[in-house]
């Protein structure tokens, strides 16, 4: 009798134990059931969609200038350091003129020899030219004395063309800024010999800040949606909580392929920065707003659900939900415009898997 009674005891104790893990179980589903359907509510908004690229901060064409040397010479002073902010016009750096103001007092010197010729040639032809019509002199030095003029007038006009181009030579000692801006990096030291031949060695090289814009890297997949003038924000890593607005301006027709992906070059120019300083080769998160719907009647892109029968959602109905077909329009990142098929207040499943009808 007592292992009857033991017996009945355990068996009651599992019976117990079964029934607590079949209710946790049950209750454990229908959790789950209720956090895997989810539903929304078909209602009227704007539906934007944009283009997600990456991209970099970079100067405008003829924004960054390398300054160089038209001349081969000692560097003899520099007048500027990197992060010095110039205007157009100041003066960056000096050659030595030594040699060059030697050229120029030469040739100033040619020009008063060229001069004291011509004005004595211009003489003799004054005197030919009465004698002439005194006949005192012959035709032949008539014509000499008008040649030596027209000789010496020549040599007087090639030496002031010298004279000018020693000028510019003595003035080109002088390197100035050809654009207002930030000097970014300084080349040459005082001391170094400058060799200026085909093309003109770099002494400093200068960013106007206030002239950058945007090459956005967008995939091919998106080009063929991005048009010259949608508006455009970035943000920066060096401001990630700041949103820069922005403009397309253009779209490189080349392709820039990059481990295999091809991406088209897009331009954005940059809108008012405020107290913030955007410099050259930042990298920069892009989102491009391509063009929306206003009060569009609207359900969550991951409610529509397509197959051979069409497209469809699964509209909540009682306790389960039913298929109901519709026709879309305009797709945007989160939201899809329902044409046809519902109305405003039906309640739809975002589920992946909907209940049974």
């Amino acid at each position: 009798m007592k292992k009857i009674g033991i017996l009945t005891v355990l068996s009651a104790l599992v019976t117990l134990a079964a029934w607590f893990a079949v209710s946790r179980g049950l209750a454990r589903s229908a959790e789950t059931a209720a956090l895997d359907l989810q539903t929304a509510v078909v209602e009227r908004m704007h539906i934007g969609s944009t283009v997600l690229a990456t991209g970099m901060i970079r100067p405008q064409v003829g924004a960054e200038v390398a300054v160089g040397s038209r001349l081969s010479g000692v560097l003899q002073r520099l007048r500027v350091t990197v992060g010095d902010r110039v205007e157009e016009g100041r003066l960056l750096a000096e050659l030595d003129p030594t040699e060059f103001e030697a050229r120029y007092e030469q040739a100033e010197a040619a020009l008063e020899t060229a001069r004291v010729d011509r004005d004595f040639a211009r003489q003799q032809f004054d005197r030919a030219q009465g004698l002439i019509h005194e006949q005192v002199i012959a035709q032949t030095e008539f014509d000499d004395a008008e040649r030596a003029l027209k000789a010496s007038d020549a040599r007087f006009r090639e030496a002031e063309a010298t004279l000018r181009s020693a000028e510019i030579q003595l003035d080109y000692t002088k390197i100035r800024a050809p654009i207002s801006g930030v000097v970014a990096s300084v080349s040459t030291q005082v001391g170094e010999t400058v060799a200026a031949s085909f093309a003109a060695p770099t002494l400093v090289t200068i960013v106007d800040l206030d002239r950058l814009e945007v090459w956005a890297y967008v995939d091919e997949t998106d080009i063929g949606r991005v048009e010259v003038g949608q508006k455009a924000t970035f943000t920066v890593d060096t401001y990630p909580a700041t949103d820069f607005g922005g403009v397309v301006t253009a779209i490189r027709p080349a392709a820039e392929i990059q481990n295999n992906v091809v991406n088209y070059v897009t331009v954005l120019q940059i809108g008012d920065s405020g107290d913030h300083i955007l410099r050259p080769e930042m990298t920069a998160t892009v989102n491009i707003q391509l063009e929306g719907r206003d009060d569009a009647l609207a359900v969550p892109n991951a409610a529509v659900k397509r197959d051979d029968g069409g497209t469809h959602v699964f509209l909540l109905a009682g306790e389960g939900s039913k298929r109901r077909g519709i026709r879309t329009g305009y797709r945007g990142r989160i939201h899809t415009e329902v044409i046809q098929g519902l109305e405003e207040g039906d309640v739809v499943l975002v589920s992946e898997t909907p209940a049974a009808p």
